[in-house]
């Protein structure tokens, strides 16, 4: 099946058609390494992981390259802050965050750039430029690049160059000729972290960071580059610029952007004091809570965190994993010898109709739902155990591409429920008593006292379960404070 992909250079969905046959080359700008991964962070790795993992799931051999920014002024700041060496400091977080994102069901990259390990590189692609005539060196150490010299520029973000500066922040820069020209090169501050250049000391500016890696893994060109659409401009645009002067040949084929999250309709920021940081999504919810979330948007859209979605997600996990262990709990007479059938045929074919269309992990969240219902409708029916148990491993194989659902059901169920008994401050033995108090008083036909003790619990947020095989209890995830 073909893939198509949104193409934010060319504003179209396009047929993905790859520079070699059966390989896919791509590059994702990564985290700056200057405080703790949000949300926001984990929203375009998470996207990125799963391209990468549908390619390999239709038979490409994927080079994946994903940049840490581990120098910048933030990071001098911190670091001096902290009274460490920014590198120290950068480098606790890299490993921090790496943690963080493996634990929420990310793969690493095929390369995990560093800028300070690629400074060599850098200065190479800056002095090349300035040979070409792109980009000048300044009396002050600093290299800037002459956008007026690259007629392409604004074909990303279709800005025409005299706009090109409105809405980003004007630094005071001595000696940048054009309002709009961008630093390759940032001569050192006092005491700050340099590199010894043709130009002086210094260190990289931002933009050139991610060229200069993408060229030294990938190539000249590649087949895919992406990030958050914050940074169609200036950052990739700058990129397209610098590479394409460089080489003059086209630096990516098709970009992909996937959108920004927002807290309650309000964009995230530092300065709004309303960031979710990822360690603060682990300590309180499953790693699945989690990417869901992020992975139920369309990925071009952007991602609303209002009040309550998360206990909502949690509560579709709870009931998905109640009813993987209560398939995991059926018995067989006989060996299941069934290899396919048709919700199974159908659901791996309807997985691959979303995602070959532009990555549409929305839809393919969406079709879970109905195949849970249906597995729920089949379960009171033995003859449909090994039917059953093939739906469940052909979930599990099918959505391991999405990260989610690869967990033993057991252990999830056991670790929500805790949680809310935890959090309701309600015991298993205090439940099992009120039931057992509750059936006598159904034995004795006192429905009244048996209804107030089904209350009772139920402000305590458990939620009394009556079935013919008897009474049974669960946690109510949507219980209000």
């Amino acid at each position: 099946m073909s893939i198509y992909i949104y193409n934010v250079l060319t504003r179209k969905k396009e047929l993905f058609v790859p520079i070699e046959e059966g390989k896919v080359k791509m590059y994702a700008c990564g985290i700056t390494a200057s405080g703790d991964a949000h949300i926001g962070h984990a929203y375009q790795s998470v996207i990125f992981d799963v391209i990468k993992k549908y390619f390999e799931y239709k038979g490409y051999e994927v080079t994946y390259v994903r940049n840490y920014t581990d120098v910048d002024d933030k990071i001098i700041a911190k670091g001096n802050e902290l009274g460490i060496d920014p590198q120290e400091y950068a480098n606790n977080q890299i490993i921090k965050t790496d943690f963080e994102l493996n634990k929420i069901g990310n793969d690493k990259a095929t390369v995990q750039a560093r800028a300070t390990e690629n400074i060599n590189e850098m200065i190479d692609f800056i002095d090349k430029l300035i040979e070409k005539g792109y980009a000048y060196a300044t009396e002050f150490g600093d290299v800037f690049f002459s956008v007026k010299k690259y007629p392409q520029y604004g074909k990303l973000s279709n800005r025409v160059v005299e706009n090109s500066i409105s809405g980003v922040r004007k630094d005071v820069e001595p000696g940048k000729i054009d309002n709009e020209d961008f630093a390759l090169w940032k001569s050192a501050k006092k005491d700050e972290i340099y590199w010894e250049a043709p130009w002086g000391k210094g260190r990289p500016g931002w933009h050139i960071e991610c060229s200069a890696m993408s060229m030294k893994y990938l190539g000249e060109t590649i087949d895919i580059h992406g990030g958050g659409k914050d940074l169609i401009f200036p950052h990739h645009e700058n990129e397209i610029a610098q590479s394409e002067a460089l080489t003059g040949k086209k630096f990516s084929n098709y970009w992909i952007h996937n959108g920004l999250v927002k807290l309650n309709g309000q964009k995230m920021s530092k300065s709004l004091g309303n960031g979710i940081s990822i360690k603060e999504l682990l300590d309180l919810y499953h790693p699945d809570v989690i990417r869901f979330i992020l992975l139920q948007n369309n990925y071009k859209s952007d991602l609303n965190i209002v009040d309550g979605i998360f206990e909502e997600v949690e509560k579709h996990l709870y009931n998905f994993y109640k009813t993987f262990a209560a398939i995991d709990n059926l018995e067989v007479e006989r060996q299941c010898k069934i290899q396919s059938n048709e919700l199974s045929i159908n659901m791996e074919n309807e997985f691959n109709e979303a995602m070959s269309n532009d990555f549409n992990t929305a839809i393919a969240i969406s079709n879970l739902f109905k195949y849970f219902d249906t597995m729920k409708g089949m379960l009171g029916k033995k003859k449909n155990a090994c039917d059953l148990k093939l739906i469940k491993e052909s979930i599990i194989k099918t959505y391991v591409i999405l990260g989610i659902l690869q967990y033993d059901p057991k252990e999830v169920v056991d670790e929500i429920r805790n949680k809310y008994l935890k959090k309701y401050k309600v015991t298993e033995s205090e439940i099992n008593s009120l039931i057992e108090k509750r059936s006598e008083y159904k034995k004795n036909k006192d429905y009244e006292n048996a209804d107030l003790i089904k209350k009772q619990l139920l402000d305590k947020g458990i939620v009394v379960l009556d079935g013919r095989s008897g009474t049974d209890w669960d946690v109510n995830i949507a219980k209000e404070n």
